[in-house]
């Protein structure tokens, strides 16, 4: 199924796709259908409360899918084009990002761990298909990233990667909006304290160079996400899909999951180690970003500063994530408390 989030008809709803332009309201399709062995879905009035429900209440959704096939002279056909449309999980308890996850990046590599680097954006980074992205001059230069994204179906800790599959409800599409200016602002080059190997009762100073990831990744809108949730059973193997990033209209990235460094399972796996995933979490899975053939530009030139949108991300078998983006001219105001 290709489920999604959505208002439409001054309500918050959960469906999915129907057709090829067309879509189905679930608490609609159980109002139709009346029948008493859905009763346990309409305890769950949008996308995160189905994760939370567990296997049984996807295990109904599959049955109320199947048997609205029947019934459609009954139900009501909602057009994607009258929609507003949400990220499919409006509120996850996180997203997690991995970090230059794609081979293409090894030889831009000074040093690096062997292992997935993660990083975590605000929830309030999250931006729906359709909506406008806001950028802001004082953002400075910002560029995509498509990006795989895997959406947790129930609660893990210490995943075994030859089943860390098991945990994931469905897949998503992911622009993982970056701010590179922000990034270098956000710099720190300083003396770090660590207890020597030698004597752990010494401290020694290190050399470091550190930017955190907060601002330049996940500002408000930094995330746009959707348009589906496409469940497991629909997609034969994530780490087989075709990526490609356009902005107004010019090809910036053609790729391939293929060439992420490291795979879904692996990245479930390690990620379990540290945090505890839980229903409604997503996954960024890196930057798709080998340049299109033919390409003028490459992704990270693609700067949203500059060049009009849309910024469509297309992912196959999980469609195509479209946003504008919208400029807008505040001057960063004065933030600090006044001085006596």
């Amino acid at each position: 199924m290709k489920l999604a989030s959505f208002r439409y008809g001054g309500r918050e709803r959960v469906g999915w796709q129907q057709g090829s332009a067309s879509l189905l309201c679930l608490h609609d399709t159980l109002a139709v259908l009346a029948d008493p062995q859905f009763a346990a879905l309409q305890a769950c009035p949008d996308m995160l409360s189905l994760l939370q429900a567990g296997k049984p209440a996807m295990t109904l959704l599959q049955r109320v899918h199947s048997i609205a096939q029947s019934q459609l002279h009954r139900l009501q056909l909602i057009p994607e084009s009258s929609v507003q449309w949400r990220p499919p999980v409006l509120q996850p308890g996180k997203v997690l990002g991995v970090a230059l996850n794609n081979t293409a990046s090894d030889a831009r590599k000074i040093s690096a761990p062997a292992h997935p680097l993660l990083f975590l954006k605000a929830r309030t980074s999250l931006l729906g298909h359709g909506e406008d992205l806001v950028v802001r001059p004082y953002y400075g230069g910002l560029h995509p990233e498509p990006e795989l994204g895997v959406v947790i179906g129930k609660r893990a800790r210490d995943l075994d990667p030859l089943s860390a599959l098991d945990c994931v409800a469905g897949y998503t599409i992911i622009n993982d909006i970056t701010g590179n200016a922000m990034r270098a602002e956000d710099r720190v080059h300083y003396w770090a304290l660590y207890a020597s190997a030698a004597d752990p009762d010494v401290l020694e100073r290190r050399e470091q160079h550190l930017s955190y990831t907060a601002r330049y990744k996940g500002s408000d809108g930094f995330c746009p996400c959707g348009p589906w949730l496409v469940t497991p059973d629909e997609l034969l193997d994530p780490d087989a899909l075709d990526v490609a990033c356009r902005v107004g209209g010019e090809v910036v990235a053609e790729d391939s999951t293929a060439f992420y460094s490291y795979r879904v399972a692996e990245v479930l796996a390690w990620a379990s180690r540290f945090f505890t995933l839980e229903p409604g979490d997503i996954l960024s899975m890196g930057t798709a970003f080998r340049p299109g053939a033919g390409s003028k530009r490459s992704l990270h030139l693609a700067d949203l500063q500059r060049l009009d949108g849309p910024v469509e991300v297309c992912i196959a078998g999980l469609g195509t994530l479209r946003n504008g983006v919208r400029r807008e001219n505040p001057v960063l105001p004065d933030w600090r408390l006044p001085r006596s």
